[in-house]
Order: C-alpha cells, then sequence, then structure tokens
C-alpha cells in the first residue's frame, strides 16, 4: 500500500499536463484531475468553454474530472462518488458537491467529488418546446461508470476498501444514482484501460431528492395517473441493485416525492434493500442545510443507515 503523500504525488502527476485556470476548480489542497486518460466518448464537437455560475456552479463540462477529498480522523474504508445536481443542464458543485465532501471525510469516508459532463448528459427538460428530452447517449452515466473503476483501481493508494463503493446523488444526481446503480452489467462506453475491468456497480447508493424517474412526471398533474408508480423506461432496478437510501420532502415542488415513491417499489419488487425517508417540509435543493426542520437532520439518517448495511460500524441511535 502506498503512503498518502505518494498517492498525492500521483494525482499531481496526472494533473500536470491538463491544469486549467478557468472553469470550476476546487479549494487549494484539492487537486482534480481528468477521468478520461485521452478523448473524451461520444463528445460533442466544438462545446463552449467551461464556466462558473455565481453560485459555484459549473456549466459547459466538457472534460470530466474526479477530486479527491481523503477522510479526516479514523478512516473507515467507505469511498463515495459523490454526484452534484442541476438538471443535466449545471453542476451545483458547491452545496451538492464540496459541501457533502466536508460532512462525509469529516466522518472517516474518502471522497471522490465528480464533475461529469453538461449540459445534456441525461435527461434534461427543455424549456423553449416544454418537453424531456433523452440524449442518445446518457454521458454522465459514462462518467459515473469510469470514475467507480477509477476509484477500485486506487484503492489501495487512497486507503479505501474496493468493496466499500458507493455513490450519492442529489436531483439530477440522484437520478444518475439510479442509472448506475441498475447499469452495470457492461459499459456504456468502450473501455480504455485496466480501470474499466473493475466493475461499476456501486456497493450501496443514496439518492437525496431524486429526479427524472417517475413516469408520470412531465404529465398535466391534472389528469396523469397518480397512482401508477412506475419508472421511466431508462431506469430498470435488477435483483443486484445496491441497498439504497432515498430521501425526499413532500413539498418538493421541483422534483415531486413521486420520484422517490417510484424508484423504491421499483427496489421493493425486486427484492432490493432500500431504506426511504419522507418529510413534510424541506422544499427542493436543502442539502446539508442547518435549518430547524426535521430533515436537516438526514445525514445522521446516513450515517445509522451505513451501519446497518456493514458499510461501517453500527452507529449509535438518534
Amino acid at each position: 500500500m502506498l503512503p498518502r503523500v505518494q498517492s498525492v504525488a500521483i494525482l499531481l502527476l496526472l494533473a500536470h499536463s491538463w491544469a486549467r485556470a478557468d472553469g470550476w476548480q476546487p479549494a487549494s489542497g484539492h487537486v482534480q484531475v481528468p477521468i478520461w486518460p485521452g478523448a473524451v466518448p461520444d463528445a460533442i464537437p466544438g462545446p463552449k468553454p467551461e464556466s462558473v455560475d455565481s453560485g459555484a456552479g459549473a456549466n459547459d463540462v466538457s472534460r470530466p474530472t474526479m477530486t479527491l477529498y481523503a477522510a479526516k480522523g479514523r478512516n473507515t474504508g467507505v469511498a463515495v462518488v459523490v454526484l452534484p445536481g442541476g438538471g443535466y443542464r449545471t453542476l451545483a458543485m458547491a452545496g451538492e458537491g464540496t459541501d457533502i465532501c466536508d460532512w462525509l471525510t469529516s466522518r472517516g469516508i474518502t471522497c471522490v467529488l465528480l464533475k461529469y459532463r453538461v449540459p445534456g448528459s441525461g435527461p434534461w427538460w427543455d424549456h423553449q418546446n416544454q418537453r424531456r428530452v433523452y440524449p442518445k447517449v446518457q454521458t454522465a452515466l459514462q462518467d459515473a461508470q469510469r470514475t467507480i473503476g477509477l476509484v477500485r483501481q486506487h484503492a489501495a493508494q487512497w486507503h479505501v476498501d474496493a468493496h466499500k463503493v458507493g455513490v450519492i446523488g442529489f436531483s439530477a444526481g440522484g437520478h444518475l444514482v439510479a442509472a448506475v446503480s441498475t447499469h452495470f452489467a457492461r459499459r456504456t462506453y468502450t473501455p480504455v484501460d485496466a480501470a474499466d475491468e473493475l466493475s461499476s456497480r456501486p456497493d450501496f447508493a443514496i439518492a437525496v431528492y431524486p429526479g427524472h424517474l417517475w413516469v408520470h412526471e412531465d404529465e398535466d398533474p391534472a389528469t396523469r395517473n397518480e397512482t401508477d408508480l412506475s419508472l421511466r423506461s431508462d431506469i430498470a432496478v435488477r435483483a443486484d441493485s445496491p441497498p439504497t437510501f432515498l430521501l425526499q420532502a413532500e413539498d418538493d415542488h421541483v422534483d415531486g416525492v413521486e420520484q422517490s415513491l417510484a424508484y423504491y417499489v421499483a427496489l421493493q419488487k425486486a427484492g432490493v434493500p432500500a431504506e426511504m425517508h419522507l418529510y413534510a417540509q424541506g422544499g427542493h435543493a436543502f442539502g446539508v442545510s442547518r435549518s430547524n426542520l426535521p430533515i436537516a437532520q438526514w445525514p445522521r439518517l446516513v450515517e445509522i443507515w451505513l451501519g446497518t448495511i456493514g458499510m461501517v460500524d453500527a452507529a449509535p441511535a438518534l
């Protein structure tokens, strides 16, 4: 096993030929590296330059990267790939990215923050034409599959257990959690190196206010069948999909609670262990908020759940 300082040196070496001043950058002390060693599969020709908005969101990401956040204190050996939301149009790299890594690393969990490709890399809402667009190739799924393989490839260097690699995602990132949890029999791209020979199946999955899962999501609320909790056709739960934690607020008016309900029903029918928490208040995009609402306690629920599925030592109940 390589010492941590040598692991950091490896990351710096990987990033050396790719450093750039524009676009989203992690805080000092962290290095983002490209997840693809050469050409990005199914790349969009002539992409716009990456930019950052006033809320630290990443826009027009054409060169996906990962940033390692090492576990602090007692290392549990668990690693989590963090998938920010943003409707597959942008990426909320702060509230659904670095803030999540700060929480998890403080609990001894290694985080890998994925800056996956946007826009149009998954099912997105076309406001101009008022319709849901499904790209021919979901390139965000390619990026997620690739990253899980890379985490397992570097498990020894990063001091993580290759059998304790999970994912957490928010909003569109929650859909990506479901996608990578159900598409792991094969890569959705042509394998490029040894990392792609390793499994891309997460060992556990956490979807927080997920979107784009319920089949009736885009229909008129006045006439759609609210009793049909079927999933959209791009998500087909398998019996070997990973144990899953679901969380959503009932007053979420961006991605309704039916999203979690539909996924939970499918998981249950397939016999996949699942835990779901629904709260009356919380809205959408609350992240690791410090409000007085009960839903703000959700990180603690995740910590307890990770103990119940054997990823970490059992945590005391609330």
